[in-house]
């Protein structure tokens, strides 16, 4: 990407904050650990990107997508990009030529390109067996599946022709059993004559009204579409969300959630700014031969109840024929799964449901990996068919377990995983979303 430029410039890689939803996309599948993010801006150390390009396709926004020609000795620290509302403005490239050609002509010998410190520290770190860590999102796919529906993106937003649009609420109710803090609603916002067209599998941006700690206005915060392509209610122009209440924080300190608290607290009648939708490779497949297994925890479990939703009403309809469903659903109790009772419901040859429960009162902690496990022989099957898609949503802690446990199930059938694992990536049959 740099051959074209004198070797005293440098192609940086940034983050538009204006467009970022903070979904963690990028974070998580960066192999060199080049991308973090504190409360507000999620940035690029250009000392560490090796420019690899992992993190584009992605990125449901197209925010991960910016450069800037920069003096290579100048180029925008981590704390220059958190400080940021919006990118800067290209430098004129001319400019950036003369004084590069001066600094070169200064030095013997230019700096070394920001990747090799990158390699450098990978080098020095790498497992002395030879062999690379095991990471969990370099399986995950970046293309949709091929018979999936075309997706709109990025309708509304700060750099569409509207900046947002406004939804109504038409209804908030309460989908899990414990707790009257730590609850997890249900809502259905209405976006009367504006359109807004989502697919099961998509996100959209939530804007939380008031300003944060430094007086600007709150980003907005990603949530993923619950409910069918048409509709909450089939044939109006809604949507529902899966929003649990935060109030304290991953290492469990006490926190208030900004939006969480928002969307759970609004009352039938009121309304919010939306922005998106998002997101254009975790979709479903349309194709009647196609198999869907759904891996969630918690409100990961939003996702997977749009694609369900929707083949429940193309079954009904008569419309849709063949395709096994199969969940494996994770909470720490039945209490806290969202949707339990309506789960339980459904017809026994319409889904496979597997539950997981990690601190259910006298039984031995169980988490989705290890009912993917007891599952082995199905899965076995289901990886070795290629009309089979699989899905992973919910805690980033997650992932890595689950990704590991369809390897080994992989490897006990005789597969070869890197084989088999590449072709799930490529061919858009392993989408990890985890936050």
């Amino acid at each position: 990407m740099n051959a074209a430029l004198p070797p005293a410039l440098m192609r940086q890689h940034l983050i538009d904050p204006e467009i970022c939803i903070r979904c963690n996309t990028c974070e998580s599948i960066c192999p060199v650990g080049a991308i973090s993010h504190d409360s507000r801006n999620y940035v690029v150390d250009a000392a560490r990107c090796n420019l690899c390009m992992d993190c584009i396709a992605p990125c449901p926004t197209g925010s991960i997508d910016n450069w800037r020609t920069v003096l290579r000795a100048q180029a925008y620290s981590v704390a220059d990009q958190f400080g940021w509302d919006s990118l800067p403005e290209p430098l004129p490239e001319a400019d950036l030529r003369a004084a590069a050609s001066e600094e070169t002509d200064a030095t013997s010998s230019p700096p070394a390109p920001p990747g090799d410190a990158a390699a450098a520290e990978a080098a020095a770190t790498a497992d002395p067996t030879g062999e690379a860590p095991f990471r969990a999102a370099a399986w995950g796919a970046a293309v949709p599946p091929w018979s999936a529906a075309h997706p709109f993106v990025n309708l509304y937003g700060p750099k569409a022709a509207r900046p947002f649009v406004t939804a109504t609420v038409v209804g908030n109710v309460r989908v899990t059993e414990a707790g009257r803090d730590y609850d997890t609603h249900h809502i259905v916002l209405d976006f009367g004559a504006m359109p807004f067209p989502v697919l099961e599998g998509q996100s959209i941006g939530i804007l939380p009204p008031g300003l944060d700690e430094r007086g600007r206005p709150h980003h907005a915060r990603q949530y993923s579409v619950a409910s069918a392509r048409n509709g909450e209610r089939a044939g109006y122009n809604n949507l529902s969300l899966t929003v649990k209440r935060v109030l304290e924080d991953h290492q469990g300190r006490p926190v208030r959630g900004v939006a969480s608290n928002y969307l759970c607290d609004l009352q039938v009648g009121q309304t919010v700014q939306v922005i998106g939708p998002f997101g254009t490779s975790f979709l479903m497949p349309n194709h009647p031969r196609s198999h869907i297994v759904m891996i969630c925890t918690g409100t990961g479990s939003a996702p997977m109840r749009a694609m369900t939703e929707w083949r429940r009403r193309l079954r009904k309809s008569g419309r849709f024929e063949g395709g096994k469903l199969m969940l494996f659903f994770g909470a720490r109790t039945p209490q806290e799964l969202p949707y339990f009772g309506p789960l339980q419901n459904l017809p026994r040859d319409f889904i496979d449901v597997n539950f997981a429960f990690s601190r259910q009162s006298g039984q031995p902690r169980t988490y989705v990996q290890d009912a993917m496990r007891a599952r082995a022989a199905d899965l076995a099957l289901l990886l070795q068919d290629p009309d089979a898609h699989f899905y992973v949503c919910g805690l980033k802690a997650m992932e890595e377990g689950v990704v590991l446990a369809l390897r080994d199930i992989a490897e006990g059938a005789g597969l070869d995983w890197n084989r088999l694992g590449a072709a799930l990536r490529d061919e858009g049959r392993l989408h990890l979303e985890t936050y």
